[in-house]
């Protein structure tokens, strides 16, 4: 338990010793994504259970995901279902099958420095160049195993 907190400890102490701190800048959380089994049931639930502001559900074939959005005024919560059977949503919904929180998602003002820096760090990026998002914006995926058992996704602001 005690070894991705040393993990964290260590990219942190690179990052105070020598990195610049001027090349990018973490901004704002974007949204909280949430694996779900069923897009309407989930839509349904956020819209006339709680009486938020849901999207439409938009099928995005290259991640493998319908995606709908939650607004929150100051944020969103990302509601996806997965699509066909290469969905990298598949393998979270067979160990959560209720679904649950899947990733966060942070806004960078300069995502190709950050992804720069962060394999300085030694920090794993998931994909070989940043894709583009659900937004329409570049994003990239870090490892959980390297930032405390959390995907994170980082979103050029």
């Amino acid at each position: 338990m005690a070894a991705p907190m040393v993990k964290i400890a260590m990219a942190a102490r690179a990052y105070s010793s020598g990195v610049h701190r001027a090349l990018w800048k973490l901004g704002t959380l974007n949204h909280v994504a949430i694996a779900v089994p069923e897009m309407e049931a989930a839509r349904s639930f956020y819209r006339d259970v709680l009486g938020g502001r849901v999207s439409e559900a938009v099928p995005l074939p290259e991640h493998g995901v319908s995606t709908a959005f939650v607004e929150l005024g100051n944020t969103k919560l990302e509601l996806l279902e997965p699509l066909g059977d290469r969905s990298p949503i598949l393998g979270f919904l067979r160990k959560n099958s209720q679904g649950g929180v899947h990733h966060i998602c942070i806004e960078v003002d300069h995502l190709a420095d950050a992804v720069e820096q962060l394999r300085v760090r030694r920090v794993r990026i998931l994909s070989p160049e940043p894709q583009i998002g659900a937004h329409g914006k570049p994003v990239i995926f870090l490892h959980p195993k390297d930032c405390g058992g959390v995907l994170v996704e980082l979103e050029e602001a």
